[in-house]
């Protein structure tokens, strides 16, 4: 679907992107990830033209993206910031149908599109069709900026940071929404993030980058299992460890966690955890003792609170 070959990006004397080549599989979940000024959104920006690149080639379905127009090649490819910019005077609806109107898709095609994908990240189209976005909280804004990266049916969707603006618990639920999604859509998903547990919950394969080049390409459990340097080892650091230690001795339970506590500890720690995790596993000696969710400590404070 998506190929890189000897693709660097120079701005004067300076190299961001540094002679990278790999491919993107159709209907893959692919995440970028590395620490700032590794040149991952570069990258990314690289794909539909945002960026110039420097040299080298990148194709899309087989032929270089410098062979087609620039507004049909962005048609195609959809694209999800981290700051939504939703026109503020148009409701949702004109908002997501703005890129189907400039292809001239009939407008009994983008009524019923505008519904079903508003229904499938979880706006009730009757509900959200005709609000502003004033009247939308961030998390709800990011479900409509997927809804408009949506409307034109790209094969290929391009997501900067998209929650990293969120709060924690917002950015999990839209986290398994995409997930979610994904499992319906099946479309191809390019995926920039700084958040490791982000990369591991959610990419296919995750391609970690360092001062504009590539350390390593591979599914989440080469990242964990078979690092390929100290870099990686360092960068995924406690993450890694901790999602493979947490896998292990949550196998035989029906709950996923990736975090573990002892028993002492304390209930700020526990709090601070359950932002991120919605289960955390208590070990003690090697061996899990029980599980902490944030609904039993929600509905614990709830109780508190009355």
């Amino acid at each position: 679907m998506i190929k890189f070959k000897n693709v660097t990006k120079r701005y004067g004397d300076k190299t961001v992107v540094d002679n990278i080549s790999f491919e993107i599989n159709e209907g893959e979940f692919f995440v970028i990830i590395g620490p700032s000024g590794s040149g991952k959104t570069t990258t990314l920006k690289m794909i539909n033209r945002l960026i110039p690149l420097s040299e080298g080639f990148i194709y899309f379905k087989g032929k270089p993206v410098s062979d087609y127009k620039l507004d049909e090649m962005r048609w195609d490819i959809g694209y999800v910031l981290q700051q939504i910019a939703l026109f503020p005077h148009m409701t949702i609806k004109e908002n997501i149908s703005q890129v189907p109107l400039m292809k001239k898709y009939k407008q009994e095609r983008i009524d019923k599109d505008a519904v079903t994908l508003l229904n499938m990240v979880g706006l009730p189209s009757d509900d959200f069709l005709n609000r502003y976005p004033d009247e939308l909280s961030g998390g709800q804004k990011q479900r409509v900026g997927v809804v408009r990266a949506l409307m034109a049916d790209p094969p290929i969707i391009l997501m900067d940071e998209p929650f990293s603006a969120l709060d924690p618990i917002s950015r999990e639920k839209l986290q398994d929404d995409l997930i979610r999604l994904q499992s319906e859509i099946k479309k191809t998903i390019i995926f920039v993030t700084h958040d490791i547990s982000e990369a591991l919950k959610l990419g296919d394969r995750i391609c970690l980058m360092n001062k504009g080049k590539i350390e390593q390409i591979g599914t989440p459990e080469s990242f964990i299992n078979t690092p390929n340097n100290d870099f990686v080892k360092t960068f995924m650091g406690n993450a890694v460890q901790t999602e493979r230690y947490a896998r292990n001795i949550m196998r035989n339970i029906n709950v996923e966690t990736t975090a573990v506590v002892a028993p002492d500890a304390s209930l700020q720690d526990v709090y601070k955890l359950l932002v991120e995790h919605a289960y955390i596993a208590v070990i003690e000696h090697e061996t899990q003792i029980g599980v902490i969710s944030r609904a039993d400590v929600l509905q614990q404070l709830s109780q508190e609170a009355m």
